[in-house]
């Protein structure tokens, strides 16, 4: 009998190489980076600038102050604050994409976890049936009315499309009328407001001043940031988001390989589903308002923000980084129509190109690596 011979221990140990897939992401990022600063620069170069009268807060006087018409604090923290709300929902539709899948309802999920803390906070306020609670319990109360609402809303288009054995697109359409149609059933049309101070300027809109004047809302930054945080690590660094983006790339292999695929995809819808109860939380806190007809339209821009951020509509590919750019580009376009006073009815013609152009080059880019992989 032979044994084998023991490693050589003086041979060199290689480490591993990194994964393409990590490279590319990067190498993606990196692009869409360099893609917000090109559309900065134009608007900067190309806006002009505006007249704004100011009063010295020492002598009173008054004065008129001449700044680039993107370049300056208000523009950019609006761009900032509208960036929170679509980055947010953007992060839940990459996770649904990655996995191959489609959410076409996220704004009626939007819409309806929206008026369902809002019904709540309006109860809670000052002409509400429900006053004299304390403040941190309006804040979490109507925190888990929104999650929750985006929970239940997720989980039913997640179990519609595996109970039901539809495509996820019919599913999500149909749904996506039920939630807009429950919104307007639920409040006749009607808007609803007068809230309980606590989760508006005690929360969402807790102001910190800049010292010149200008006051900027960080709580929905900060909400963006840990969302980001939170996507980045679970598609990234955890054994559930990996096996999402396996079954993406190859769902008959992840289901030979043992993987729970019908589980797995009610999870992405749920996930979904409670980051746009986030951003509804975020955009009724801030606005201090909600209505029936919030979110019009978001489906188109949301989903256009995860492509253009690197989600493969084929599935397998995405990351929560790559989202939120996504959604600064996107927001970046709407905003250059404001900016560069042109008709605002070509926003919605410029996002459906973006869509068309990113979902063309994903395409290609999958017949390039098919054919790399091939020679």
């Amino acid at each position: 009998m032979t044994t084998a011979a023991p490693p050589d221990s003086s041979a060199p140990v290689l480490s591993p190489p990194s994964p393409p897939r990590r490279r590319r992401a990067g190498a993606n990022e990196l692009g869409l980076l360099g893609i917000i600063l090109v559309l900065g620069g134009l608007l900067a170069a190309c806006g002009g600038t505006i007249e704004r009268r100011v009063r010295d807060p020492q002598t009173g006087e008054q004065y008129i102050l001449t700044r680039n018409k993107f370049l300056n604090v208000d523009r950019l923290l609006t761009l900032a604050k509208n960036t929170s709300f679509f980055a947010i929902m953007a992060i839940g539709a990459t996770l649904v994409i990655v996995s191959g899948g489609i959410d076409l309802s996220v704004g009626g999920i939007y819409v309806l976890s929206g008026l369902a803390g809002a019904s709540l906070l309006h109860a809670l306020g000052p002409s509400g049936t429900l006053t004299g609670w304390p403040p941190w319990v309006v804040v979490l109360a109507t925190m888990a009315v929104c999650l929750l609402t985006g929970l239940a809303c997720g989980l039913i288009n997640g179990l519609g499309v595996i109970g039901l054995g539809l495509h996820p697109f019919l599913i999500t359409l149909g749904t996506m009328s039920i939630f807009r149609g429950v919104a307007f059933v639920a409040t006749r049309a009607q808007s609803i407001g007068e809230f309980h101070p606590a989760f508006v300027d005690g929360f969402i809109s807790r102001k910190m001043s800049l010292g010149t004047g200008e006051f900027i809302y960080p709580i929905p930054l900060l909400i963006l940031i840990a969302v980001a945080l939170w996507g980045y690590y679970f598609l990234a660094q955890t054994v559930t988001g990996r096996k999402l983006l396996a079954i993406g790339g190859n769902e008959t292999a992840a289901r030979y390989a043992g993987l729970n695929v019908a589980g797995l995809k009610v999870l992405t819808y749920a996930l979904a589903g409670v980051l746009a109860g986030i951003a509804a939380m975020v955009n009724i806190g801030y606005h201090g308002s909600a209505a029936s007809g919030d979110g019009a339209g978001y489906e188109l821009q949301v989903i256009a923000a995860a492509v253009v951020g690197g989600a493969s509509l084929s599935g397998g590919r995405g990351t929560a980084l790559g989202a939120v750019l996504g959604a600064l580009i996107i927001c970046l376009i709407v905003d250059a129509i404001v900016v560069l006073d042109l008709d605002q009815n070509y926003s919605q013609i410029i996002v459906g190109l973006v869509i068309v152009v990113a979902a063309t080059l994903d395409r290609w880019q999958a017949v390039w690596r098919r054919t790399n992989a091939v020679a």
